[in-house]
Order: structure tokens, then sequence, then C-alpha cells
């Protein structure tokens, strides 16, 4: 790794919900059952533990019940907290202005259900924020799975459909004056069309008769 391009001033956001049987991944449980649904999210979050725990910069999880101190996520590692606001936007907002209030410079976050995503992939967002105050990964459902910064902007947050396929473009219309860097847009998880077909997904699908 290359560590001029990351520095302590670094912060990644880890978004993730607390894994838990019949909850999360409704869109996915509806075609595959709640077992499936919640062990392919065990799945994910082993990825993201191992694609993150390596990364050259300060890392938090936040949680969205409630903080676990004995689980996946390494105490020694990963700081935790717990997400706070009545939407996911108030919910990132918050969690990006207390980065900035802890006055790190550039900061990343991430949602916990990306296989499509890397350790270099990260770096390379922190990297794209060497020359640009923005950076973006598009996602293929019209949302994103990346979204980084080196200063707020509270319109970023703000007025969006979260969950659906608008996201994306409000988000980039809020950046159409600011210094952006576009990332490889890439799958993210949420129904069955998106991980038919990937053979590290087969082993949970075998009961699956369609």
């Amino acid at each position: 790794m290359d560590f001029t391009l990351a520095n302590s001033n670094n912060l990644l956001l880890i978004f993730t919900r607390n894994p838990e049987l019949g909850k999360g991944k409704r869109r996915l449980a509806a075609t595959i059952g709640d077992q499936a649904a919640f062990d392919i999210y065990k799945f994910l979050l082993d990825h993201t533990v191992a694609i993150t725990k390596n990364l050259y910069a300060e890392k938090r999880v936040y949680y969205s019940e409630e903080i676990w101190e004995n689980d996946i996520w390494d105490n020694h590692i990963f700081d935790k907290k717990l997400q706070v606001g009545d939407d996911l936007g108030i919910r990132m907002a918050n969690a990006f202005q207390e980065g900035f209030q802890n006055e790190y410079q550039k900061i990343i976050i991430i949602g916990s259900d990306m296989l499509d995503l890397s350790l270099e992939d990260i770096e390379n967002a922190f990297k794209a924020l060497e020359k640009n105050d923005f950076v973006v990964g598009p996602a293929e459902d019209g949302g994103y799975y990346l979204l980084g910064m080196k200063k707020f902007l509270p319109a970023l947050f703000q007025n969006k459909t979260w969950g659906t396929e608008t996201v994306l473009k409000d988000t980039l219309n809020n950046l159409e004056h600011e210094s952006v860097a576009l990332l490889e847009t890439k799958n993210d998880v949420d129904y069955y069309e998106d991980i038919k077909d990937i053979d590290a997904f087969k082993p949970f699908l075998k009961h699956i008769k369609l």
C-alpha cells in the first residue's frame, strides 16, 4: 500500500444494520426467505470487515439499533457509534458533522452490504479527495455505494427519497458546481436479481426454485 495516499486525518464511516433474523434486506427476503437473506447479510458484513480492517484510516462503525461490543467489528480497530436521526439523510449528516468536528479532513461513508467493493476501491476514493472536494460511487440502481467529502455540504442529505433510483441524480445535482470525482458504477445487493448470477451467493440460493 502507498501510505502517501492516506493519513490519520482520513475517516471511514461504515453504516450498518444490526443483523437480526427477519429484519433488514426485506426486498431480498421477499424472494429468498428470511433465513437466506439473514445469512447473506452476515456474509456481506464479513466481507466489509475484511476490506476495511487494514485500511490506513480511522474507522467508525455506526449501528442502526444498538452498539454491540462483542461482534465481528473488532473494538481495537473500529470505533463504535450509534446512528442518530429520523431518516438516513439526517443520520449520515450527523456522522459527517461529528467527523469534521473531530478535525478529520477527508471523510468517506460506505454501507456494509457491497460484495463488489474492495480495499483498493476505498483507497482510490480517498486518493480522489486529494484533488477533489467530493467523491461519489454510483450504484447501478440509481443510488450510491460511497460518498466522500473534504467539506460539509448539508444539501446532500436533504430532500432525497432515500432508497429510490433518484438519489444519485439528486445528489449530483447538488454537486453541480463542486469538484467531484466519480468512481466506477457498482452493483449493490437489494433484490434477488442482483445476486442470482454471482457465484459467491450460490451457496445461499440452493433452495430457490424459480
